[in-house]
């Protein structure tokens, strides 16, 4: 058997508004809740479980997510029309655009407990060569 990530735990302020935070910008289903956990799954089989935590707990993470160029074009239309803020780096220096590292699209934008999510169309290294902002 290979080594594979299953699953991990993302703490939340509300577990199920986060879920429905990235499946919506993600197009994916929220799954049924199990015990404190509200699983988001995606297509490679890894599941996010959001878990509602004290918020002086919750420390922010970055969840990064490889898409189709058809998938980022929608999942950038969704994050515009509801008026979230994003970034074209991780930093957050460059508000209001996308960037093109290793010959793809990406951008940043926070879910509702400030963990940072982005997607991206390539992955990292996929051109040999590393952004400097990332």
């Amino acid at each position: 058997m290979s080594v594979e990530l299953n699953h991990t735990i993302v703490f939340a302020r509300d577990n199920r508004a986060s879920a429905e935070f990235l499946a919506n910008i993600l197009d994916l289903r929220v799954g049924t809740a199990w015990g404190p956990f509200v699983p988001v799954a995606t297509d490679n089989g890894v599941t996010l479980d959001f878990a509602t935590a004290d918020p002086e707990l919750i420390r922010a993470q970055h969840y990064a997510f490889l898409v189709s160029e058809e998938e980022f074009d929608a999942a950038f239309a969704r994050i515009q029309d509801a008026g979230i803020a994003y970034y074209a780096d991780p930093h957050m220096r460059q508000p209001g655009e996308i960037n093109h590292h290793h010959g793809g699209r990406g951008v940043y934008f926070l879910d509702p407990a400030g963990h940072g999510m982005e997607i991206l169309t390539q992955p990292y290294g996929s051109h040999g060569t590393a952004p400097s902002d990332a």
